[in-house]
Order: structure tokens, then sequence, then C-alpha cells
């Protein structure tokens, strides 16, 4: 049985004055294959999630916390400094900006060791200290462990987001902090280099 699941790619995270909050990821290599996925909180708190395949979705799913899920095309693309993601209901533009200083206190790291699970559980409490509501370790469902290696971080200029055909407002901090999981993205709009690897713990 398979215990350790790895995805390599990217995660946007964005929030609008509306108060629809926005993660984004789009993952060049995991069990799955290619694909992108997104996790929508709606003002009212509600969580949904969209995802590309019935098999996708349900893996995310036993991963983390969501009160709807929908199986939508999927495409999520960066092209130089332009972001774009068209799942089902969501539309998103964006510019994304210079590196961020905690994106290049993260690059100081060797990628072999700032993904390692070892150092991620390391670094968790002060990766908290750092960008308030992240974790780089933690429980997930299912009897699972995450863990969350960030390797640069941009900022995320501007953006125009719809959701159900309208306008969700003009870009805005992540504020609550989403509730997916036991992680949120930082509260600062952005999109991350990551590697988020996914482990069984085995029952006593």
């Amino acid at each position: 049985m398979t215990n350790r699941w790895v995805f390599d790619g990217h995660i946007a995270g964005l929030g609008t004055e509306s108060g629809l909050r926005v993660v984004v990821g789009f993952w060049q290599q995991s069990p799955f294959g290619a694909f992108a996925d997104a996790m929508v909180q709606l003002p009212s708190g509600h969580r949904i999630l969209l995802a590309p395949s019935g098999e996708v979705g349900e893996f995310i799913a036993d991963v983390y916390t969501f009160d709807e899920v929908r199986v939508v095309d999927v495409a999520a693309s960066r092209s130089g400094h332009r972001l774009r993601v068209d799942a089902g209901p969501l539309r998103i533009r964006a510019a994304v900006g210079a590196r961020t200083s905690l994106g290049a206190l993260a690059r100081l790291v060797p990628r072999p060791v700032a993904v390692h699970p070892r150092w991620l559980r390391a670094v968790s409490p002060l990766a908290a200290r750092l960008s308030p509501g992240v974790r780089t370790a933690g429980a997930a469902r299912s009897g699972r462990r995450e863990y969350y290696g960030v390797t640069d971080l941009h900022r995320i200029d501007s953006a125009s987001v719809r959701w159900d055909g309208g306008d969700a407002g003009p870009l805005a901090a992540i504020r609550p902090s989403v509730t997916f999981g036991f992680s949120s993205v930082p509260p600062d709009p952005s999109l991350a280099r990551v590697r988020t690897t996914v482990v069984q713990i085995p029952r006593k």
C-alpha cells in the first residue's frame, strides 16, 4: 500500500475585498501526473474543492476538509509574470511580482534540505512566527501527516478574480486564514514554489 505521496509545483494564495479566498495548486509532478486544483472559501466560510477528476478530488478531500467537492475542468499556468486560472466557476488573471524577503531566505536553504520532513518539522514553529497562519508540518485527515517545503516565494501584485460570473472585488489579504487544513497560506497574496509530501502514519 502506498504510504507516501509527493507533489511538486506551485501554490498561489490570494484574497479579495469581498471575502472570497482562494488557494490554487498546480503540480508539474504528482502521483496523478500533472494537474491543477483550486480550494475556495466563500465569505460565508463555505469551503469548496474544485478538482479535475473524481480520483484527485477523493484524495484531496481525504487530506483536507471541505463542505463541497466539485469535479470541473481546471487549468492553471504561469507565463512570465502572468498567472491564469480557469476552474469551473472560478477565473483568475493575476500579476506575479518580485520575490519576497521570505522567498529570498528560503532560497538560501539547499533544496534537498528545504523539502525534507525532518527539516520541516524543525522549522514549523519559526514559519508560524514569520508568517501568521502558516505551518510547514502538521497532522492531516485520515491518519496522515503533511509537509510543505517552500523553496521560493513571490508577491501577487494584482488580480482580477471572478466567481460564478461575478467580480469578487480587488485583491486583498487572506483574512481570516483559510481553514482547509492545519496550515493557511501566507496572509499576503503570493505564489510559492513548493514540494508537498503526504505520509500515511502506520496504525499501532
